[in-house]
């Protein structure tokens, strides 16, 4: 009986990188090697245009269940691999496609290298006349049941059936590192996971205010973050004492221009916190006109505070999107979980959706939140969030 060998993996966007696609691919398949480093027989070889993983014996099905989960493969198929020999090919499709359950065909084949004998076209032939000739199976080139693909490579030839769709983007670490600031809501760790999806690593920033908010909350963001750690396997939550600075806005400003304020101070944080750790941007799970500090008047006010380049993935996502997203992630029963953060728990009646900088700024003037800010800074409290056992050796 003939058995598949290999798993081919098929670049994500990286076909559009140029000059720089040697180095994503080198970072892609790292990735790979770590997300399967449990499975030691396994063997890996790595060419301009797909990866092949040799199987060596090891079942499939939990290999493909995490290359699914990996940021920069498009697809993945199972395949076998053979010599480039139109008699073999044929021979070997026949016996491959036995095993198969329906009653019509498709032979879709191509061929790259160029130097085979047959054409694509003629090597569709060929197979097909020979499957219609030795099983009762027909031709539907419409729907069919099986769909036998044939792709005749430069190194080898490969027969394959089905073809599994996996994360796509970029492989996680070629687009840099974020500061993302991360609630504990719904929004938040789908925007993590679509900034994990473009190759961006990211590190969390938590304001949380005690006695006000709870430790609930905290273990909240551990259990999203383990659920984000399918995609990247170590991250670094920092946790901000706010507490100070949220009732020092609260003594000298209208309760309607608070939680401005509030978005405000936390930018700033973001923005120190990002250069102390060397990221690039801050993200953030902010949607325009979700709530009042979302609104653009809001948002170009809070903005002001910062130059650092500032992402909003979910921007422009309508809520039921969102929800669908952390459902498909696995973060949306997490995020539901009753605990609150600070700006909920804080959240005026009446809140500003058109704050004016030159109002948010007097009402800053009253008190000095640059110790208040250098102050939390230097009592942050940090967690390591890992699916691996060395995760204090977390960077």
């Amino acid at each position: 009986m003939i058995n598949y060998s290999h798993i081919m993996v098929r670049f994500g966007e990286l076909s559009t990188k140029g000059k720089n696609k040697k180095d994503f691919i080198r970072i892609l398949a790292e990735n790979i090697k770590r997300g399967l480093k449990e499975y030691e027989n396994l063997s890996y070889e790595i060419r301009y245009d797909h990866i092949y993983i040799a199987l060596n014996d090891t079942p499939y099905d939990p290999v493909i269940s995490v290359l699914k989960d990996i940021s920069g493969i498009r697809s993945v198929s199972l395949v076998y691999r053979l010599e480039k020999d139109i008699a073999k090919i044929k021979a070997d499709s026949l016996e491959l496609i036995k095993n198969e359950e329906g009653k019509t065909f498709k032979v879709l084949a191509k061929r790259s290298d160029k130097k085979f004998e047959l054409t694509s076209e003629e090597i569709t032939r060929a197979v097909a006349s020979n499957i219609l000739k030795n099983t009762t199976l027909k031709v539907d080139v419409h729907n069919p049941d099986i769909p036998l693909n044939i792709e005749v490579r430069d190194e080898a030839a490969y027969i394959f059936f089905k073809t599994y769709i996996c994360a796509g983007g970029y492989p996680l670490g070629v687009g840099g590192k974020t500061m993302h600031m991360l609630s504990g809501g719904i929004d938040s760790p789908a925007a993590a996971f679509l900034m994990m999806k473009r190759g961006v690593t990211i590190e969390c920033i938590h304001f949380a205010s005690p006695p006000y908010t709870q430790m609930g909350v905290i273990y909240k963001l551990e259990d999203l973050l383990r659920v984000l750690n399918k995609w990247q396997a170590k991250i670094r939550l920092h946790i901000i004492p706010f507490t100070k600075i949220q009732e020092a806005i609260y003594d000298n400003a209208p309760e309607s221009y608070c939680i401005t304020l509030m978005r405000r101070m936390m930018f700033r944080l973001a923005d120190r916190l990002a250069r102390r750790r060397k990221c690039l941007v801050i993200s953030s799970g902010e949607s325009v006109g979700q709530v009042a500090s979302q609104t653009l008047q809001s948002m170009r006010v809070i903005n002001a505070v910062t130059n650092m380049p500032v992402i909003r993935p979910c921007a422009v996502m309508d809520k039921i999107d969102i929800i669908d997203l952390s459902k498909k992630i696995g973060t949306y029963e997490i995020s539901i979980r009753p605990y609150e953060d600070c700006c909920t728990i804080f959240t005026p009646k009446n809140p500003k959706t058109m704050p004016q900088e030159e109002e948010v700024v007097k009402f800053e003037s009253k008190f000095d939140y640059e110790s208040l800010i250098n102050e939390a800074l230097a009592n942050v409290e940090v967690k390591f969030i890992s699916d691996e056992d060395d995760s204090n050796n977390l960077l």
